[in-house]
This record gives structure tokens, C-alpha cells and sequence, in this order.
């Protein structure tokens, strides 16, 4: 009996642990927006803090990288390492500094709704390229192409309409803040351009990463090489952008924390728990709880940052959810296709998006290349 209740309760526990993993990352990705901000409005270089955040998260995650995966680490080749480059690139180098320009020129609870649509540009982008087929008289098909253009609308709606503005949350500095924190005089246009090249930026991100971790399945191993490569990147461009000593200088206040809590939380825990949770559910079910990370973020920077939210955001974050689950569906159609249509056929299985593919595997052409 004792034996039996073990197993029933430990596999209970494999069933929620995805979702308490991606629970608590949207908690970590709130703060990595507030902190963030304030850090940003306090001065220090986007640059400098990008560096900074990729360093440590290599740092960190190292020693246990080195301890825990040493014998099931798998030999490195240039196809790999090519792949970790390019990783390295997409996020901390685009990514990162077009969000972080972003949240400057609109607000944290703003680019954190934004951010909703990197299903749909993964989507898009797939098609472009041809990695996924549309089938239009499929209900998963036409969800998923509805998905996007409600997505982008709601988008369009955040760009172009703001509304009358009001606190979520009544703080001590709220009656003060009018002046200090509004971003109705910042580019606010451009601040969402930013931010939609992030997105981009981050959905291949997203794919590629899905791919990378098939091939190298050493996630610890994996996310320090590409916060290492971020890293070094990041640094190349830092330090053309920031020739002043004192723009690196940190101190015991936000331009210390930021660094800290983006590197070990955003970077480092973030990449390791993705790249667990894509083994088993695939990069659909990581993506499904964007959502909570912005209703998180509007609460915190309402209280923390005194940040006013517009009407035409909430609406636009709104609409942009619904896009976002309506794609969703529609993927989570494309996981629950049954071994038999998989063998039946096999070419168009290699022509889907790695997020398409049953049990988030990627799909292998006959060279041995994943597609």
C-alpha cells in the first residue's frame, strides 16, 4: 500500500509539475519587467545591464552544468555550436535590447502584453518560411490563422489607442506620478515597434531552441553556453556603444539587483525550465501562459512603478489573449495527430514548425538534419 500511494502521488506530481514550473516562471518574468524598468528609468545602459544579465546567468549556471551533467553531456559539433551561436544572438542580442528599448519609450505592463503575440509571429514567420502548412478547411487551421490576425489587431489597438488612463492599484506615490512616469510623452509608436521586433527576435528564438535541445539534451549545459555566447556578444556591442568607465560601474542599489535578478531568474532558470517543460509539452504549452506574466506585471507596476494603465491597452491586451489561445488551440490540434496518420504521412510531418510536432519532437529529414 505504501509502495502504490508513493507511485500514485509521484505521478501526480509529474502531471502538474509543467504547470508549477511555468506558473512560477511567469512570477519571475513579472519581476524581470518591473525591475527592469526601474532600472532602466534610473539611468543604466541597456547594453551594460545586458551584459551583465548574460554573464551571471553563465556564471551560475556553470558549476552545476559541469557537476550534474558530466556524464550525460553529449559531444558538441559544429552543427551544435552553430546553433548556441546563433541562440545566443536572437536573445540577448535582439531580444533583449529592443524589449529593454521598448519598455523605455512605453511602460513594463505595455511590453509585457505586447510580448502575447510571439505565437502568432511564430506562426507567421513559420509560414513564410514554409516550415508549416496552413490547412484552411481544417478547424485547426482556420483557428490558427484567426488567432493571428486577432492578435495583430489587438496589437494595432495598443499601438494606436490609448484612452483615458487610471491606476490599478492606489499607492502613496500615486497623486505624484502623473508627470514622472506617464509615457503619453514618450515615442509611444515606436516603443511598440521595438518591442514587435523582440517578439520576432524571441520566436525564433523560441523554435530554434526547441530544435537545439533534441540534439543537445543537457539543458543545464545548454543554457550557460548560450548565456555565454549572449555574453560575449552583447559585450562586442557594449562596448562600442558605451566607451565611458562609468557606464559600467554598479552599486548596492537597482543597477546591482538588475543585472542579479535578470541573470539568474530571467536568463538562467528561465532557459533551463523552457528546455525541460519543451521535452515533454512542447513549445505550445510553454507559450499558453503568457497571459498570467502580464496581469502579474500590470499589478506590480501599478503598485511599484506608479505606472498608469491606458484603456486601449487593457482592451489590446485583452484581444490579444484571445488571439493568443486561439492559436494555441489550433497547435494543440496538431500534438494529438495518432501514430498511424504520422506513418501514414511521414513528408509532411518534416514540412511542420518543431512547435507542430507530436510530443514537441523535432521533425528529422534524411540527412540527419532537424528541420
Amino acid at each position: 500500500m505504501g509502495s502504490a500511494s508513493m507511485s500514485l502521488c509521484c505521478g501526480a506530481l509529474n502531471k502538474v509539475k509543467p504547470y508549477l514550473l511555468m506558473v512560477g516562471l511567469q512570477f519571475g518574468s513579472a519581476g524581470m519587467y518591473v525591475i527592469s524598468a526601474q532600472t532602466l528609468k534610473n539611468g543604466m545602459s541597456r547594453y551594460v545591464l545586458i551584459v551583465y544579465r548574460n554573464a551571471i546567468a553563465a556564471l551560475v549556471l556553470a558549476p552545476f552544468a559541469l557537476v550534474l551533467e558530466r556524464k550525460i553531456r553529449p559531444k558538441m559539433t559544429l552543427s551544435i555550436f552553430l546553433q548556441i551561436v546563433v541562440l545566443g544572438f536572437l536573445e540577448p542580442i535582439l531580444d533583449q535590447n529592443f524589449a529593454y528599448l521598448g519598455i523605455t519609450y512605453t511602460s513594463a505592463s505595455f511590453a509585457s502584453a505586447i510580448m502575447n503575440a510571439v505565437p502568432s509571429v511564430t506562426f507567421v514567420m513559420a509560414v513564410m518560411l514554409r516550415l508549416e502548412r496552413v490547412k484552411i478547411k481544417e478547424a485547426r487551421g482556420i483557428a490558427k490563422i484567426i488567432g493571428t490576425i486577432v492578435t495583430f489587431l489587438g496589437a494595432l489597438v495598443m499601438t494606436l489607442y490609448k484612452g483615458p488612463s487610471f491606476h490599478l492599484v492606489r499607492s502613496a506615490g500615486t497623486a505624484h506620478s502623473g508627470t514622472g512616469t506617464d509615457p503619453s510623452d514618450k515615442h509611444w509608436v515606436a516603443g511598440t515597434l521595438f518591442i514587435l521586433i523582440g517578439c520576432c527576435a524571441w520566436s525564433a528564438f523560441f523554435n530554434l531552441q526547441s530544435i537545439t535541445v533534441k540534439k543537445y539534451p543537457a539543458e543545464l549545459s545548454l543554457s550557460s553556453l548560450i548565456c555565454l555566447m549572449g555574453a560575449m556578444q552583447s559585450a562586442a556591442v557594449a562596448l562600442v556603444a558605451e566607451r565611458h568607465p562609468a557606464a559600467w560601474r554598479v552599486g548596492w542599489d537597482s543597477r546591482l539587483l538588475a543585472p542579479v535578478y535578470t541573470g539568474v531568474v530571467s536568463s538562467g532558470i528561465t532557459y533551463y525550465v523552457q528546455g525541460i517543460v519543451m521535452k515533454t509539452r512542447g513549445p505550445v504549452f510553454v507559450t499558453a501562459f503568457n497571459p498570467l506574466c502580464m496581469i502579474i506585471v500590470a499589478a506590480l507596476g501599478s503598485i511599484i512603478l506608479s505606472e498608469k494603465l491606458y484603456l486601449g491597452s487593457i482592451i489590446g491586451g485583452i484581444v490579444i489573449a484571445i488571439g493568443l489561445y486561439s492559436v494555441v488551440w489550433g497547435k494543440a490540434k496538431d500534438y494529438s495527430t495518432t501514430p498511424s496518420q504520422e506513418r501514414v504521412d511521414p513528408k509532411a510531418e518534416t514540412q511542420k514548425l518543431p512547435v507542430t510536432v507530436a510530443n514537441g519532437v523535432a521533425a528529422v529529414d534524411r540527412d540527419g538534419i532537424r528541420k
